[in-house]
């Protein structure tokens, strides 16, 4: 424990340094602002760091991805609060009672204490990253290549929840994301897959690519399609310190909403989208006269906004020590960490733990910044949503091309982008996920190399290893659990629909 705190405080004054708190500020700017776009997810945010991380200073990287990460759900609730319109999955829940006390004139209000509680949300969020550190670092460190390799099958299987109401085609997306992994070197043996006789494949695709091409592209085709600005004007009115002083007479929800948006991001493929409306229906709940939510009570702003900040620090736990990413953002930056050198798993408890303590130190930091941007920059920032697509996908394309390119400066990146890209569009227009694709040839990698290890050194016998049964017998029940939900899901739908018609 000594020694976790040591290097704690010696990684505080490395995270400190200009160069790195430069990064981190841009990563901040740039998150924000992709997330009071709405339409533009983190997915998409992450994706475009992507090829701009390759080969730079882990400590660098690091304050720029998780800088962006940590205030992706602080930006996207300006769209939530002015517009009624949610930035992200993340931010639905706040739409409920921020955009009608925005329609009462009491917009800055439900901002200010909006922001306040994601500031709280994050740094609690990223405390409880830092308290789990020492209760996992034994149950990490006790595993082995089999069990490693278990955990990316464990990983895999998760996509079936993040699919929603079609976890078979989740599955199938994720299995076709680790075909797309195995592309070009094979990583225990000097051979080479799917290359076609092309040089260019015989490096493998490159996850930038993945990324912009499935998430990226198909956002830049909808807006242009929608011709249509994301705003047509939002007043602020009000005083966001009273929002701060509502966050303070509510403390204990604040807390409350923080520790359950950690403990559900902790569990793999029930963030984003899920935590916020978790926490607002346990807030109406409990509270004293539920009948005022959905009206504008400020409290159905502090719920959602707690939680889904502090989510964040969840999802870094499996993420980090078990290397099973539980959304399209995780995915990323778990991609992101392995362009810098860095592998998730045991080493990030042990060879590795400075870095995890930076991560933690800027997830908390970069919340504070975030926060105090969201204040001071809330009226140029309701302007920027007025922007017309016609004047924005211009800029925003030369940005992605540009990083497509950047990734191997080959044309090949190009024509390939371009590929992936009508692929992911067309998927969005038929709503089959995309994100178990990009989870999937994350895992890719790491999968095939842990199991070449797992045979080259117990031969069949580590299928016996009482760690590797029972990871197996969670993949399966996962796998059968997301079935049920969706079959559930569709029986209330039709038995909705039968109501509605007689």
């Amino acid at each position: 424990m000594t020694s976790l705190f040591e290097t704690m405080i010696e990684t505080f004054a490395t995270v400190l340094e200009p160069s790195r708190i430069l990064f981190m500020v841009l990563g901040v700017f740039i998150g924000l602002t992709i997330g009071f776009l709405p339409g533009l997810s983190g997915t998409v945010g992450m994706s475009l760091l992507l090829p701009f991380v390759f080969g730079m200073d882990p400590a660098t990287g690091i304050a720029l991805l998780i800088g962006m990460m940590a205030v992706l759900h602080s930006g996207d609730t300006f769209p939530s609060v002015l517009l009624g319109i949610p930035g992200s999955s993340g931010s639905q829940a706040t739409i409920m009672d921020g955009y009608p006390l925005a329609q009462k004139g009491q917009a800055v209000r439900a901002l200010g204490a909006a922001f306040f509680c994601s500031m709280v949300g994050g740094v609690i969020g990223g405390l409880i990253l830092f308290l789990v550190i020492p209760l996992l670092r034994p149950l990490v460190l006790l595993f082995g290549s089999p069990e490693l390799f278990m955990l990316a099958l464990l990983g895999l299987s998760f996509v079936g929840i993040l699919a929603g109401k079609r976890p078979i085609l989740g599955i199938l997306a994720g299995l076709v994301g680790m075909l797309l992994g195995t592309v070009g070197t094979a990583p225990a043996v000097p051979e080479y897959r799917y290359t076609f006789d092309s040089l260019y494949l015989y490096n493998g695709i490159q996850l930038p690519l993945v990324a912009l091409g499935l998430f990226a592209f198909p956002v830049l085709i909808d807006l242009l399609a929608s011709n249509e600005s994301i705003s047509r004007g939002a007043k602020l009115t009000g005083s966001w310190v009273q929002g701060i002083k509502d966050s303070i007479k509510n403390k204990w929800l604040v807390v409350r909403s923080a520790v359950l948006g950690a403990s559900i991001g902790f569990i793999p493929g029930l963030g984003g989208s899920v935590v916020d409306w978790i926490s607002y229906g346990i807030s109406k709940q409990t509270s004293e006269n539920p009948e005022n939510f959905g009206k504008g009570d400020i409290r159905g702003v502090i719920a959602p906004e707690s939680a889904n900040n502090a989510k964040e620090g969840g999802t870094l736990i499996p993420t980090l020590m078990f290397g099973i990413p539980g959304s399209g953002t995780t995915a990323i930056l778990l991609g992101g960490l392995i362009l810098m050198g860095i592998e998730s798993g045991p080493r990030m408890v042990t060879d590795d733990l400075p870095i995890t303590m930076s991560i933690i130190w800027t997830l908390i930091i970069a919340n504070i910044i975030g926060v105090i941007a969201c204040l001071s920059l809330t009226k140029p920032i309701a302007w920027f949503s007025t922007v017309h697509p016609t004047k924005l996908v211009p800029f925003i394309t030369i940005i992605i091309v540009v990083g497509a390119f950047q990734t191997t400066q080959h044309w090949g990146d190009i024509l390939l982008f371009l590929a992936l890209g009508i692929v992911g569009w067309i998927m969005k227009q038929l709503d089959w996920p995309r994100a178990p694709i990009l989870i999937g040839f994350v895992l890719a990698m790491s999968a095939e190399r842990y199991l070449w290890i797992s045979f080259s050194h117990y031969g069949v016998e580590w299928l016996t290893r009482p760690g590797v049964i029972v990871i197996a017998l969670l993949c399966i029940v996962v796998v059968i659990s997301s079935l049920l939900q969706s079959k559930k899901k569709q029986s209330m739908t039709q038995t909705n629909d039968s109501g509605v018609k007689s």
